[in-house]
């Protein structure tokens, strides 16, 4: 009975390989023509969106995800940068074709087509306190003082969230400076910024921020392209199937910079560990891994590093530079803290944190 089982599961697995396998190689396959067929050129504007979305050379995510992944489907893109005020009104006017960082928070978009989402925001509560690990719903936030930023705070989604005090910030920074003061307790904004923070906290050898249990609200970056445009639609399609192919190749952990990521690759409901040898180590810890969809983790998933699909995790480790045993446990308070000092350099800035940091 045993060999039977032994057997069924070796031959499950075969299967979830070469479909694995046949996945990548059509994504690709895809890519590849996608890139040889020029279309015309858009220009896409955003809000500045600290480490998402700059200019002048500071560290930008979405930039380089989006610069990168139109480049490659095909489309010449121009990406500027400008007011949130003026933004809406920039599409409208037809100033410019669309937006590359449309978060949808419940606002009305009428007049464009929007892609997949390309890279999902989840929203956090963070605190210095490890009371806020107990929160799991807006309504535990109740009359608190949140600090959070204008970008949230004036959509509809949160118009909507009653009985908390937001204390509304214009900047990322404005909204941490809140939280190192001690005027708001809790702190609403994305699990990529909370990370970020906690690199620099780590590499001075301050406490790191803890956060809620869950993300208290979800969405993501989409592209927002108007539908007068010309070939639209298409843009879109080849966007989203460039995205796919980069997602499990490995080209997103570079640009995101993140070790691991989660995405279920080959459609059997469970999330596979993506990550890329030029960013991926042996000590990187898998529970940090950023997921690009809600798929849970089990024993079946597989590991794709550089592309290549592995069913073990040994195999998928020794791939990786850097091997060597791990002398703490993955799931330990302290893990977590050596894996954001690994990290070293955080995308914030260090010397504009550098107050925030001195008041800690």
């Amino acid at each position: 009975m045993l060999t039977k089982r032994a057997s069924r599961f070796t031959f499950t697995t075969t299967l979830a390989c070469i479909f694995c396998m046949s996945a990548l190689s059509h994504a690709n396959a895809q890519l590849a023509e996608q890139s040889n067929e020029k279309l015309n050129t858009v220009t896409l504007a955003a809000a500045p969106f600290e480490t998402y979305v700059n200019d002048d050379g500071e560290p930008a995510r979405v930039n380089e995800l989006v610069s990168t992944a139109l480049a490659q489907s095909g489309t010449d893109a121009n990406l500027k940068v400008m007011r949130q005020a003026f933004l809406g009104s920039a599409v409208r006017a037809g100033r410019v074709d669309g937006e590359y960082a449309f978060i949808d928070m419940g606002q009305q978009k009428e007049g464009v087509i929007t892609s997949n989402v390309f890279l999902p925001l989840y929203l956090y509560a963070a605190s210095k306190g490890a009371d806020v690990e107990q929160i799991k719903i807006f309504q535990h936030l109740k009359s608190n003082r949140v600090a959070i930023e204008n970008r949230f705070a004036n959509t509809p989604n949160f118009r909507l969230i009653k009985d908390i005090k937001w204390s509304r910030n214009p900047s990322t920074f404005d909204a941490f400076r809140q939280l190192a003061d001690d005027r708001a307790p809790y702190l609403i904004t994305s699990e990529l910024l909370i990370r970020e923070f906690n690199t620099l906290l780590a590499n001075d050898r301050e406490e790191t921020l803890h956060y809620s249990a869950k993300p208290l609200m979800k969405s993501g970056f989409q592209l927002a392209i108007r539908d007068d445009v010309p070939n639209a639609q298409k843009i879109i399609n080849n966007f989203n199937n460039t995205v796919s192919a980069m997602q499990q190749n490995g080209q997103y952990n570079k640009l995101l910079q993140i070790d691991w990521l989660r995405k279920d690759i080959n459609l059997d409901g469970i999330a596979d560990y993506i990550g890329h040898s030029d960013i991926t180590h042996s000590s990187s810890l898998l529970k940090t891994a950023y997921n690009l969809d809600s798929t849970p983790v089990s024993d079946d998933s597989v590991f794709v590093i550089d592309g290549t699909i592995f069913t073990s995790k040994t195999e998928a480790f020794n791939a990786l530079p850097n091997n060597e045993e791990n002398a703490i446990e993955e799931n330990s308070i302290e893990a977590e803290k050596r894996d954001a000092m690994n990290k070293g350099i955080s995308l914030l800035d260090a010397t504009t944190y550098e107050t925030l940091l001195r008041r800690w």
